[in-house]
């Protein structure tokens, strides 16, 4: 699944990278340009330095070959690969000056996508006895959101919606300030039909009351469970005895996550995927 992460969103990843680039390279690398001479061809490769899900590797070439397209990388292991201390991930090939024009930013993302794609990893493998699966959400770095989905889906999770735009999720805002679940949800509808919007509707329910009043609408894609209990995630995936899928979100942690995944509910979000994942120690170091 993760192999289509770039055709679906490569427009999004190829601006990621055009400002990166300009953000830490801006008028040159005057590092670089300082001491190197020549263009005489080097090579460094990428070497792991704890145990961990590897991710990112095809973020890395693409930004090696949109800062200088004759850098070559020589690729030993797929995305989402377990490796272990001392493995090296690939090779890159070409200017000494290109290669560490690019290093940082190259270490930067892979270090953070396969800190997510571990930790995403050991959650997914906690919760393989259950049908459960585990979603993230918008809890992301702003500008870098795009890579910490790919590598929640290398590791093995799944994404929620992308942005505002591509998905309605009818939170308890929305219901309070709108004047109760019924009107919302009526207000939804008509706006997604005046704006002839083809998106999916989530509802975030917080008792047994919106549970109710939510499954009068059919056309509802999925009903978020928020901040329950254990008690009250079963009485309210019975309730709702698989009229809609049904999400468990809120305050899941690594200890409550197996749990919560028994209780048959269809999908949990964390956004502890990507806001409290370690980053991975990785070095890119000359041959």
């Amino acid at each position: 699944m993760h192999d289509n992460f770039y055709s679906k969103y490569s427009i999004e990843i190829d601006r990621f990278i055009k400002q990166s680039l300009q953000e830490d390279i801006e008028t040159g690398d005057h590092s670089s340009s300082a001491c190197l001479d020549g263009d005489k061809p080097e090579t460094a490769h990428l070497l792991v330095k704890e145990s961990c899900v590897i991710a990112g590797i095809s973020l890395a070439e693409k930004i090696f070959k949109e800062f200088d397209p004759e850098l070559t990388l020589e690729k030993y292991f797929k995305e989402g690969t377990e490796l272990e201390k001392g493995e090296i991930v690939f090779s890159v090939t070409g200017k000494a000056k290109s290669i560490l024009a690019t290093e940082r930013l190259v270490l930067n993302c892979m270090q953070r996508m396969s800190g997510i794609a571990s930790l995403t990893k050991n959650l997914t493998d906690e919760i393989a006895h259950t049908h459960c699966k585990i979603l993230d959400t918008r809890k992301t770095t702003p500008g870098f959101r795009y890579p910490e989905k790919w590598a929640v889906v290398i590791g093995g999770g799944y994404n929620h919606r992308m942005g505002l735009f591509d998905a309605i999720m009818i939170k308890d805002n929305h219901v309070d300030f709108c004047g109760g679940m019924k009107k919302t949800l009526e207000k939804t509808k008509s706006y997604l039909e005046k704006n002839m919007l083809n998106i999916p509707v989530i509802v975030e329910v917080r008792n047994q009351k919106e549970i109710t009043e939510t499954l009068d609408f059919p056309w509802i894609k999925r009903i978020l469970l928020d901040n329950m209990n254990l008690k009250e995630l079963i009485k309210s995936i019975k309730l709702i005895d698989g009229s809609f899928p049904t999400e468990a979100s809120g305050n899941i942690t690594a200890e409550n996550l197996v749990p919560i995944a028994e209780t048959g509910v269809d999908f949990l979000s964390m956004g502890a995927l990507t806001h409290s994942a370690k980053n991975i120690d990785l070095s890119l170091k000359a041959l």
